[in-house]
């Protein structure tokens, strides 16, 4: 899987489901290093995270990073809140987003760029019901149309 930026190593499917991603942004990840080196080889869960907001300063809660296995006693709680780190301004303007409109920050992938960790956050807006059924029925019908499209080009 690769990116314009660098090489995706998890991405969060279930937000795409739950979500409408309304925003993207990039925020680099206050790792340890074997948290990195777990990261590397693709032992990262981000289902049930979420991002918060508190005192000028944006979490990554939820995202599950595997000890290492070669790792020792340097190896951290796999469910500790992770730091993320972005310009002031933009954590002011997300603060103020999610206040108002009541949106969600949702991490939505993880990647490296120049060896870094970086975690694309979505702002999001919960999808109801009838939405999940509204694109599922237009996922389907979109199949079917390239399904016919091919067939008749045989």
């Amino acid at each position: 899987m690769e990116t314009q930026n660098g090489r995706t190593v998890a991405q969060n499917k279930k937000a795409y489901h739950d979500y409408f991603v309304l925003e993207e942004y990039e925020a680099g990840i206050e790792l340890f290093g074997t948290e990195v080196k777990s990261i590397r080889q693709g032992r990262v869960n981000l289902k049930d995270s979420w991002c918060s907001i508190k005192d000028g300063e944006i979490f990554a809660n939820g995202m599950h990073i595997s000890p290492y296995e070669q790792g020792n006693i340097f190896n951290r709680d796999p469910l500790r809140v992770k730091k993320l780190l972005m310009h002031k301004r933009e954590i002011n303007h997300l603060y103020g987003t999610v206040k108002q409109d009541g949106l969600s920050l949702i991490p939505l992938s993880i990647y490296f760029v120049k060896g870094r960790a970086k975690l694309k956050i979505g702002l999001c807006k919960g999808k109801k019901l009838y939405d999940k059924r509204a694109v599922a029925a237009k996922k389907d019908a979109q199949r079917d149309i390239e399904r016919n499209l091919a067939a008749r080009n045989q």
